[in-house]
């Protein structure tokens, strides 16, 4: 929550530290996947807000790697290069202007570059989140030695994939020749971390599959624990793999927790506010005109389950509001701008995000895609 609570529009909801078990550390590299998807707004949340009809969205990949046990693991893949390629029920769907899809590279290309021995089984494992075509990328570009993970209901709902089955949005060959897994959080063991459960991945505390269901059949997030006092770390720092828990940060914010502050600094419209931001003028467009609310709520069109979907944000939101736990969901385009200073792989690691501010400059940056409804008149000078 807010460390400056005279700061807020509204008084921010305390709520006390999660309660997640002691544990190691994992090293995490943030990966551009260098894809962008520009897809209408209207698609995954409502109600809609003038000037922001579209999403310009990346897709993030993350390389996390045990040190100690010497093994790594990749948490989805973006979209995968000739994304051309995918089932025709995918494609059929990806038609301009509403949908516009653009990838320079595999995530496997990124990381043979960059000294990542793909070719040579240096990767265990490939984490899908979910089974959408924006995350699972190009399996085939991995040798058979790279199990492929999934949560539960995947292979049960969606296989065989394409083209035994014309209508699996899954491709076959992604499943051909390696070893594939199902998460189920309901038979395996699991840990409550906070209000969620998860699966101890390397059984030390290091990283958790997060059962976070409701977007997707089988969706999980990642949580990684990157600093630790176990370790000798003066405390123990998170990072949240959101995965599609949220599309866009304004479905995450403001909330009881993070209500509009008075003063937003840094400014989301720093050529309009060069300094800080007054946080009142992003309330007069909001569809409830509550800065204690989020802008966005999920619609009912997109999730599997809205219900559960609509949980497992709540539930997201309240690791959003620990001052240890970075939140990075995939498609969120606020991490790419240069001021944040993301280290991206291979030139850094998310050890060190919260020194470095990451949060305290992403948290309200996403309230530049409001610039629109600002210029329909509501602004207040």
């Amino acid at each position: 929550m807010p460390s400056d609570t005279q700061n807020t529009l509204y008084q921010a909801k305390s709520i006390s530290p999660l309660s997640i078990p002691p544990g190691a550390t994992v090293k995490v590299q943030i990966i551009d996947t260098t894809s962008r998807i520009h897809a209408p707004v209207g698609r995954f949340m409502t109600p809609a807000i003038k000037g922001h009809e579209s999403l310009n969205a990346p897709a993030f990949s993350f390389l996390v790697e045990h040190p100690k046990l010497n093994r790594k693991i990749v948490f989805d893949l973006g979209l995968r290069k000739d994304w051309q390629n995918l089932p025709p029920v995918i494609v059929n769907q990806l038609t301009p202007p509403d949908w516009v899809c653009a990838v320079e590279k595999n995530v496997a290309e990124i990381l043979q570059e960059n000294g990542i021995n793909v070719a040579g089984g240096e990767i265990e494992a490939v984490i899908w989140s979910h089974w959408h075509f924006d995350h699972t990328g190009d399996v085939t570009t991995f040798p058979s030695s790279t199990t492929l993970i999934a949560g539960a209901g995947v292979k049960e709902s969606l296989l065989p994939g394409y083209p035994t089955n014309p209508e699996s949005p899954l491709s076959e060959s992604d499943f051909v020749g390696r070893e594939y897994k199902e998460i189920d959080f309901l038979k395996e063991r699991t840990v409550k971390l906070g209000n969620f459960q998860g699966i101890d991945f390397f059984k030390d505390g290091s990283f958790f599959l997060v059962d976070s269901p409701g977007h997707a059949i089988g969706h999980m997030c990642g949580l990684a624990r990157v600093t630790s006092t176990q370790e000798g770390d003066a405390e123990d720092t998170f990072v949240f793999m959101g995965a599609d828990t949220a599309h866009h940060s304004a479905a995450i914010r403001p909330n009881a927790y993070f209500p509009l502050p008075k003063a937003i600094d840094p400014s989301p419209l720093a050529k309009r506010y060069p300094s800080a931001c007054p946080g009142h003028i992003f309330e007069k467009f909001h569809p409830k005109k509550k800065g204690n609310e989020p802008y966005y709520e999920l619609n009912d069109q997109t999730p599997h389950d809205k219900k559960q979907a609509v949980h497992s944000l709540e539930l997201m939101r309240q690791y959003d509001a620990m001052e240890n736990v970075f939140v990075v969901i995939a498609h969120d385009d606020t991490l790419l701008d240069p001021e944040v200073g993301i280290e991206w792989f291979p030139h850094g690691s998310l050890r060190t995000w919260k020194e470095k501010g990451y949060v305290n400059r992403l948290r309200w940056a996403f309230l530049k895609d409001f610039e629109g409804a600002l210029d329909s008149g509501s602004e207040e000078k």
